[in-house]
This record gives C-alpha cells, structure tokens and sequence, in this order.
C-alpha cells in the first residue's frame, strides 16, 4: 500500500509508483497496488491524519511505501494530530530502521570512501512520542521545567542487534555499536548487555563498541572503518542523516523500517514545504527505498523476481545519478521530479 502523505510526498510517490509499475512489468510482479491519503488531507476530509480504516488495511498488506509527512503541522494527538511515521513503526511493531550509506563518485566531501549501513532501533529510546503504552514520555510538572522520558528494554535492543548482525552476515561481517553508557550508565548500559549476548550468537561476526561521540567523529574522519552500525532510536537518527549528508545529500538515502512480518519504505528526509508544486525535488531516497522494500520481501519470500526488480531499480538509479546531466536541480542537474524518475525508467530498458 502506497501512502503519499504530505508536502512533497504526492510529487516522489508518483515518481515511485512510474518506477515501480516499469519494473512490474518488466518482471511480470503482478503487485497489486493500493493507494490510501494520510496526513493533512485526511485531517481536513474525516478527522485524524491517520484513519483506522488505513491502520486495519496495513495489517493486512505485504509492504508499505510512506511518504514524507509534516507532523509538525499537526494538531496535538488528542485532536487527531497521529504523526503517521510514528505511529506506523509502533503499531505494525516494524522495530528496525535500516539505513544504508554510501558514497558516490563526485557528490560526496569525504576523504574515504564510504559503505555502510546504520540498524536503528525504532519504537522507543528518547522519542516521547512513540515510547510509551499510554499517554507521553514529556511531560511538564510546571511552566519552568520539562522532562522526557528515555525507554530502553531488553527486547527491543536484542531484536534490533540481531537485525544488525543478521545483515553483517552478508556483509564485511562487522558490527559496531553506539552508546553513551559512559554517562547514561542504565540504559546504555542495558542496550549494551543486550547486543553483547546477541553477539555471542554469531561468532563469525565482529562485535566494535564506540561512544556516539567518537563515532559521529570517525564518520567524517574515517568512513571506511565502519560496516554495520547498530544503536539506539535518537542515535540511530542522527548518525544516518548525518551520514547520508556526508555521502552526498539526505535525498540520496534509502530508509526500510523493518518488523518480523512487514516492511515499510520510507525517504529519509522530511517533506519540504519550501518546494512543493514547484517540481524539483529529488525522489532518489524514496526510490532506493523502494527498491529496498522489494529486495526484503523477495528474501523473505524466497521470490528471485522481486530481488531482481530491487536490484533494477538500484542499477538504474545509480546509472541516472552517475551522469550530472540526469540529476535533479539539488545536485547541479537541469531534471525535474518527472523527467528524473522518465529517466530512470529508461535505464530499466537499457
């Protein structure tokens, strides 16, 4: 199901869904492809910016495309304010965000190269708004002071470490893990306990501990040292925006939120209210996402045609980027939304 949400949201979804029907039926997918609003059209038409009849549709699918939302337009949650990208990574318990990161020929500012992927747990952590059962993790007990509550279990670290080391598996078979336990002793120190156990479930895999601090350093310093970073919610968000900048732009980063039973793809970047209507903005992070999301049902399903569509998309995205002059205004390219994603479509066929 395909939710188009807010801002810019409608713009690279359509762009997603020309990408996506060229390479259905390329592979004879036979995707039935469903088409629901969220967001602030909802909330104008019938109340909450994420319907109930949405939410029961989604428990029901085999993947979700997500748009980028403007939440913080929203009413409060009483009001039927749902930040949908939150409430969807709780509610379909889609408990890991997998971000992948790298660097491409002329669009980064790194000395090293970059390739890496960043395991995000996704439901708890510093993020009041999705941390606890009922009511919020902030509160205030008077106008001068405010607090927030940081949720950190058992579960949800060892279900996101063995994420992490499942997809160091199939790859350089490394995994670091970022924490502040040296100040946050109890909750750090619990996520650590946790993804040290879980390593010892995969002695081929290499088990790295470096504190957020450092590791936000060696991003820039020294890329290449890293393979798959597993880490907290807040963490896990900083560290992948910052490194998807770093390899060349927010916009070129794909983003899988990821549960035992479905996956949701989703841009990394937010939904750009300065650009909306103009035609400019660049669908590459939601395509990649895309083609993420068909990668992991075609694995899950043992299906190789849906890992050769992912695998598609990924080459003919790549080979529009490759050439400056098939990129988007935001990287020095003369295309808009629509003739980027033409482009790539034209890649499929080549």
């Amino acid at each position: 199901m395909v939710l188009p949400g807010d801002g810019i949201g409608p713009e690279i979804t359509t762009a997603a869904l020309e990408v996506l029907r060229a390479v259905d039926s390329k592979h004879e997918l036979a995707l039935n492809i469903e088409i629901a609003d969220i967001g602030l059209k909802t909330f104008a038409e019938v109340g909450p910016t994420l319907p109930e009849s949405v939410l029961t549709q989604l428990r029901y699918t085999s993947g979700v495309i997500l748009g980028p939302v403007s939440h913080h337009e929203y009413p409060p949650k009483a009001e039927g304010g749902y930040n949908p990208s939150a409430e969807l990574r709780v509610q379909l318990d889609l408990f890991a965000n997998v971000r992948p990161c790298r660097s491409r020929f002329d669009m980064s500012i790194l000395r090293a190269p970059m390739d890496l992927v960043i395991v995000r747990e996704n439901t708890e952590g510093f993020y009041s708004d999705r941390n606890m059962y009922a009511g919020s993790g902030e509160f205030m007990p008077d106008r001068d002071s405010a607090f927030s509550i940081r949720k950190v279990t058992a579960r949800a670290s060892a279900r996101v470490a063995r994420a992490a080391f499942e997809l160091a598996r199939d790859r350089r078979k490394k995994v670091t893990a970022v924490h502040k336990a040296n100040v946050v002793k109890l909750s750090d120190g619990l996520f650590l306990r946790e993804v040290r156990r879980v390593a010892e479930e995969y002695p081929d895999v290499e088990l790295h501990e470096l504190i957020v601090d450092a590791a936000a350093a060696a991003l820039i310093r020294r890329p290449d040292s890293f393979e798959v970073i597993v880490t907290t919610n807040m963490f896990g968000d900083i560290l992948s925006d910052e490194a998807s900048e770093l390899s060349g732009s927010l916009g070129l980063g794909g983003s899988l939120n990821v549960g035992d039973d479905l996956a949701m793809a989703q841009a990394q970047h937010g939904s750009a209210p300065d650009i909306v209507g103009r035609g400019i903005a660049n669908p590459t992070s939601l395509l990649l996402s895309t083609a993420m999301l068909l990668d992991w049902r075609g694995r899950r399903d043992d299906n190789a045609s849906l890992t050769a569509a992912a695998a598609d998309i990924e080459s003919a995205v790549e080979a529009t980027l490759a050439d400056p002059s098939t990129r988007t205004g935001d990287l020095d390219g003369p295309l808009s939304t629509r003739e980027f994603s033409e482009q790539v479509v034209r890649a499929l066929h080549d």
